[in-house]
């Protein structure tokens, strides 16, 4: 027992470190977006295409390793991973026209695909009662990855770089992070242990098949989460990708490292607080505890409906900062939105495993994947050249959010939620029957 506690703890530490590292490099051009504009000759409307593109490949890409994790283990998935974005990144740095370059970091960006490997390997160490928090642990850590690029990466590679191989900063740092991912590849194949059992994994490996999948994709539960996801992870990734460009254009901020601070605040917001979100969830539900007059019963969907909400309250109060044209009150906006968002993932992905316990690589991969698709549409939207002003985006994208909190209200009523994980959206046979045969 004392041996599989380290073991389950020594997986929640490599997952987190490979995924901290994933969103590192997956956000490594977030710093550099002015100089690499400069080099390429990029309008503001190309890098939030940049920005958008980071994301394109995440959604196809987390659902397929969601299911290669439960069929052959997240240390193999994972190191695979690592590896050839290390790869594609080093080779990014000696891109020299805009087109390889581009195709080039379109690869490293399935770095975030990382994200579902990593809440599979801890689901299948972690019991129920703790799968909020430790999921809420790795992801939240993780996620900060993104806050540590943007306070790193232009201190360590500043701007007028000049060292060995390179003279432009932001090649340096694309060539050494892509070392460092490889070596992480290296330590995580070696290191990482599928599961707390044999018998766990057995039951894992059996139920990834594509009946399985599909009727694990298209339950009640599953879409709503995904839905959500997209409100709240999607979002997180967009504004990953956006904030240093909106505070340096929208507020006359030439200084790299001060406006990649500032969108940094919202980062760690949005990562290291998290594991709030998991505890919450999973303290609620161990206590049997109402928090809204509706959804009695439903502890786990009460604390998500209310993080949701919260989430489109602040994308509101992100719009009336930026117009106040104080920057420290819209990096405060940044910083309250990273916050709803960090809680709102965190009860998101404590109902995940515990709904799906045997099929959390699949299910994870949906949401996580279908999750992405707000970080491809939200940067065309805060940079659409429509608009009167820079500001005005989030409030459109607050808008577009409703609709989803409203379908949660209605699959989060008691009669529904307790059959969320089994009736769904499209008719099929009993979940036994298609967990348990073959393709």
């Amino acid at each position: 027992m004392g041996l599989i506690r380290m073991t389950k703890y020594r997986t929640l530490l490599l997952a987190t470190i490979g995924f901290n590292f994933s969103f590192l490099i997956w956000f490594s051009f977030a710093p550099f977006t002015g100089p690499m504009a400069e080099e390429f000759g990029l309008s503001l409307a190309e890098i939030g295409i940049l920005a958008s593109a980071a994301i394109w490949l995440a959604p196809f890409g987390r659902i397929l390793t969601g299911w290669l994790s439960d069929k052959f283990g997240a240390p193999t998935v994972f190191a695979i991973v690592l590896a050839y974005v290390g790869v594609f990144s080093m080779a990014s740095a000696f891109a020299q026209s805009y087109g390889v370059f581009f195709v080039e970091r379109l690869i490293v960006a399935t770095a975030g695909i990382t994200f579902v490997i990593g809440i599979q390997h801890v689901s299948e160490w972690f019991d129920e009662e703790e799968l909020g928090t430790a999921e809420g642990i790795y992801a939240g850590i993780g996620n900060a990855g993104a806050a540590g690029g943007a306070l790193v990466l232009p201190r360590v590679f500043p701007t007028g770089w000049s060292g060995p191989l390179f003279s432009t900063n932001w090649r340096a740092a694309f060539f050494y992070t892509g070392a460092v991912s490889i070596v992480l590849a290296v330590a995580y194949y070696s290191l990482g242990e599928a599961a707390k059992s044999e018998e766990k994994r057995q039951a894992t490996k059996e139920s990834a098949s594509f009946k399985g999948w599909f009727y694990t994709a298209t339950r009640y539960g599953t879409v709503v989460l995904a839905l959500a996801y997209v409100m709240t992870f999607g979002l997180e990734l967009s504004m990953n990708g956006w904030l240093a460009t909106y505070y340096r254009e929208g507020f006359d901020t030439n200084n790299l490292v001060l406006a990649s601070t500032f969108a940094a605040t919202f980062s760690v917001a949005a990562g290291l607080l998290r594991p709030i979100g998991g505890y919450v969830s999973d303290l609620l539900a161990r206590k049997e505890r109402d928090i809204l007059p509706v959804f009695t019963g439903r502890y786990r969907e009460q604390w998500t409906f209310v993080t949701l909400c919260f989430v489109v309250l602040t994308m509101f109060g992100m719009t009336l900062a930026g117009l106040s044209g104080e920057v420290l009150v819209a990096v405060g906006a940044g910083f309250m939105v990273g916050v709803g968002c960090a809680l709102a993932e965190g009860s998101i992905f404590a109902q995940v495993p515990a709904m799906f316990p045997n099929s959390s690589g699949a299910v994870a991969g949906v949401v996580g994947g279908v999750g992405t698709v707000g970080g491809i549409v939200y940067p065309l939207v805060y940079s659409a050249p429509f608009l009167a002003s820079l500001h005005v985006g989030y409030s459109i994208v607050a808008v577009s959010m409703v609709p989803i909190v409203l379908l949660t209200a209605w699959v989060f009523q008691p009669k529904i939620a307790s059959v969320a994980n089994e009736a769904g959206f499209v008719a099929t046979a009993d979940r036994e029957s298609v967990t348990s045969g073959s393709d």
